[in-house]
């Protein structure tokens, strides 16, 4: 069993930015790969990133490439998504995953993921 908190989110102004944490908990194989992905109102739950704990791998989004960086703290089993130049569009509950299959073409589809946070909002004012 892994258990996923997240922390980090929060109100920033349009332009700003927030770091997202997501720690986790049990036994996380290093062959592994996390993955981020939001949810606004009343739309579908989106991929965002998704870092590998093996070698640090990355990709993300088209919506988030060259603002948004995944890392991983392998001593502390913690990821993190630093956000920047946010934008009002970037506002929803950010969800941390990870999926046991590991890195792979499958890392953008939720439906890879086997275990999730609860989420935590992010709010960006215009």
């Amino acid at each position: 069993q892994v258990q996923l908190v997240e922390s980090g989110g929060g109100l920033v102004q349009a332009g700003g930015s927030l770091r997202l944490s997501c720690a986790t908990s049990g036994r996380t194989p290093r062959t592994a790969a996390m993955g981020w992905f939001r949810q606004a109102p009343g739309k579908e739950r989106d991929f965002v990133g998704a870092i590998s704990w093996r070698d640090g791998s990355t990709d993300y989004a088209d919506s988030v490439k060259g603002r948004f960086t995944i890392s991983r703290d392998s001593v502390k089993n913690t990821v993190h998504l630093q956000m920047n130049s946010l934008k009002s569009e970037d506002t929803a509950v950010y969800y941390c995953a990870v999926t046991l299959a590991g890195w792979g073409p499958g890392v953008s589809s939720e439906y890879e993921y086997d275990y999730w946070g609860q989420g935590t909002q992010v709010t960006v004012a215009a």
